[in-house]
């Protein structure tokens, strides 16, 4: 029996449109219902977390920033967290600005960026769709070293660096991997996201990896979680599609990759669904 379910967002739970079907909704409800806790493991922040867990009803806790915190949504209090250190922020802002390189800034409340591109794109098309409550809130500042040199309770969970061109972006992660004290996530695929531009889809494709503090993933956070809980890693159901799920998909009980994953995240998994366009969570769910 499975007392957990821990679901990644982009890419598995949302579309590629960044929305919840219908069908994956009533299958979470489903296993509320049956006393399954189910948690919310995403690279995202606090609030934009926050914000689609409310939507779905019944979290009592979420994962943020791929494992840097955990937020109890019941006492609206962090119970776990990681951040990366302020000092540590500036330096990586320093690398990318030198090598004219895309980056965002996540803290619990907002995404920091320079302009309008790649995932922050993404976020914009999405907030479209919401009321202002619910929106991810983007922050777009010139100068974004002093700003963060200034920035007062913001914790940092993580920054976002992409590019379109592979040459480039090799060249940023080979200078971010002498850094000391974070981890910089081994992406070995583009990204690839929809938008709708009027009447048209434009897809989004670009090279990224994340950055956090040294030692952060969401299974560190979900075994945290579950040790609190008093809940095996036999009774974890762990859905992702992506290298940030991948160690968690290794370690629970029951590892399930989305059809949309990279071939080497299906080769860790126990099982393999539907993709995120195809309701692949309401399959796992229904599956236990």
């Amino acid at each position: 029996m499975y007392k957990l379910i821990a679901i990644d967002l982009d890419g598995t739970l949302l579309n590629s449109y960044g929305q919840i079907s219908e069908k994956n909704k009533v299958a979470i409800q489903k296993a509320q219902e049956k006393g399954i806790e189910i948690v919310l493991a995403s690279g995202r922040s606090t609030n934009s977390v926050k914000n689609i867990a409310n939507d779905i009803g019944g979290c009592h806790y979420i994962i943020c920033g791929n494992g840097s915190l955990i937020y109890d949504l019941q006492n609206e209090a962090i119970i776990y967290d990681k951040f990366i250190e302020k000092k540590k922020a500036l330096q990586i802002i320093d690398i990318c600005e030198q090598n004219s390189i895309y980056y965002n800034i996540y803290t619990e409340n907002m995404v920091i960026a320079k302009t309008m591109n790649n995932n922050v794109l993404f976020y914009h098309q999405e907030n479209a769709s919401k009321p202002d409550s619910k929106k991810t809130k983007i922050n777009l500042v010139q100068n974004v070293y002093e700003y963060v040199r200034k920035l007062d309770n913001q914790n940092i969970l993580k920054i976002t660096i992409s590019d379109n061109d592979s040459v480039i972006f090799g060249g940023i992660l080979r200078k971010l991997r002498e850094v000391k004290e974070i981890d910089v996530l081994d992406v070995a695929h583009m990204s690839r996201k929809i938008i709708k531009a009027g009447t048209q889809q434009v897809s989004l494709e670009y090279y990224y990896t994340e950055i956090t503090s040294k030692n952060v993933d969401k299974w560190y956070a979900v075994k945290y979680l579950i040790e609190e809980l008093q809940i095996s890693p036999n009774e974890v159901m762990g859905i992702g599609d992506n290298v940030n799920d991948k160690i968690m998909l290794e370690n629970a009980g029951l590892g399930v990759a989305m059809g949309n994953s990279a071939p080497y995240i299906k080769e860790v998994a126990d099982l393999v669904v539907a993709n995120n366009n195809e309701d692949g969570v309401a399959e796992a769910i229904e599956r236990i």
